[in-house]
């Protein structure tokens, strides 16, 4: 207990700071991952990008991160066992931030767009089962969460494909592509509305004080969903059919249609990917502040203040407008040559995997649902529409992350030990 009361203060100071670190990362690689298809389908700009990440990562991780974060927090290793020696709590969280946000670091650098989920997992693990020994580590735990890393793209594929195959079928493959695209694009649209909404009132809001019946959920949501699709259909009418010299098939104004789409999926992939993935920085952050404010109890109910989420907040902007750009080449050129109506089915397919997993508090990776709707969308034109040498370099990333993670996290946890006893 001494130790928590004699460098309390010093610990909140390095959990902010490798807090933030951490959000850089999240921000470098996986907000990336979330716009990278918006960018890479030349449906919206950097710029726009950075604007609605900033809201809407904000807003997602604020409705809709609680059930996640603590997941991170506690549902990786078993707290109870280390109430005699906080202390290693509190070292061993702060470490897995640094190695995780480290990793991160390395990655961004090389383009490859790796899990934060991956990272900072790996890395509780890691000074969990090596630190603290293998029985605190909550196995079954971490078993649910490894399967949602084969389940997730293998969702998000699936719906990729069928969405995309709908998109073909009843718009492409009309006699008038653009008045079918008119037609049938509103219905997108509602449907982008009403998933974000129904699983963010099913299941998201209940740390903010407000629990509704599925009845009123879906209600609700329907509305959401509507008022949405009547913005979509405002934004459609202006709209234009010019045909360009360079537009072979005539599907130019069809494009633009789905590029006001694409608005709309980017805007719900970065509320999804914050509800999910902030906890990644904030979830250890959160586990430090509680071990010390409560002068070393290691079970206590985490209050994450709200300047925490901005700090959060700001790290990921930072992270993305530093070094975003190499993994959104990666993500939104590197796989499959995109589209705004292919980039909005591959999106569509992610947000919607991503949200119903925050919903039930399992943290997936964000960057394996993404890439998955990409390559789903890539198959249902084929094979030879993939980049099979990029894929496998980020399959060889995603690999490397899980150990890379719980390496380092081992030798900061021993390091941080050392140092303060």
């Amino acid at each position: 207990m001494s130790i928590i009361a004699q460098h309390g203060d010093i610990f909140i100071i390095l959990a902010c700071a490798f807090g933030f670190f951490m959000a850089w990362g999240v921000g470098a690689n996986d907000v990336a991952n979330a716009m990278g298809t918006s960018v890479g389908s030349k449906a919206i700009t950097i710029k726009q990008a950075i604007i609605i990440a900033v809201i809407f990562e904000f807003l997602g991780a604020w409705l809709a991160g609680g059930e996640v974060t603590n997941t991170i927090r506690k549902g990786i290793i078993d707290t109870t066992q280390l109430e005699d020696d906080p202390q290693l709590l509190v070292y061993g969280m702060l470490a897995s931030l640094l190695a995780a946000a480290t990793w991160l670091l390395i990655a961004s650098m090389r383009g490859w767009p790796v899990s934060t989920t991956h990272s900072i997992v790996g890395a509780i693990v890691g000074f969990g089962a090596v630190g603290l020994g293998a029985s605190t580590v909550d196995w079954g735990g971490v078993g649910k969460i490894a399967a949602s890393w084969v389940v997730s793209p293998l969702m998000s594929g699936s719906i990729a494909f069928m969405l995309f195959k709908s998109v073909q079928h009843l718009i492409f493959e009309n006699r008038d592509p653009f008045a079918a695209a008119k037609r049938y694009v509103p219905m997108y649209v509602f449907m982008v509305g009403f998933i974000v909404a129904m699983v963010t009132l099913t299941k998201g809001l209940k740390h903010v004080g407000l629990e509704l019946g599925f009845g009123e959920s879906l209600l609700y949501a329907t509305g959401v969903g509507v008022g949405v699709m009547l913005l979509g259909g405002l934004l459609e009418r202006r709209v234009g059919n010019e045909r360009r010299q360079d537009d072979a098939f005539g599907f130019g104004g069809v494009e633009r249609v789905f590029g006001v789409l694409m608005l709309f999926t980017a805007c719900a992939m970065a509320f999804a990917h914050g509800s999910n993935d902030v906890a990644n920085a904030v979830g250890p952050l959160a586990a430090v502040m509680t071990v010390v404010q409560s002068g070393g109890q290691v079970g206590g109910e985490a209050l994450v203040p709200w300047w925490v989420l901005v700090l959060g907040g700001g790290g990921i902007v930072v992270g993305l407008v530093t070094y975003g750009h190499k993994v959104i080449a990666t993500v939104g050129t590197g796989i499959t040559e995109l589209t705004p109506s292919r980039g909005f089915a591959a999106t569509l397919a992610a947000a919607t995997t991503v949200v119903l997993a925050s919903g039930t508090g399992l943290p997936i990776s964000t960057t394996q649902t993404l890439v998955g709707a990409v390559l789903g969308v890539g198959l249902a034109r084929g094979m030879a529409a993939l980049n099979l040498r990029v894929i496998g370099t980020i399959v060889m990333s995603w690999l490397i992350t899980l150990p890379a993670g719980a390496i380092l996290a081992i030798v900061f946890f021993f390091m941080l030990k050392g140092m303060f006893g």
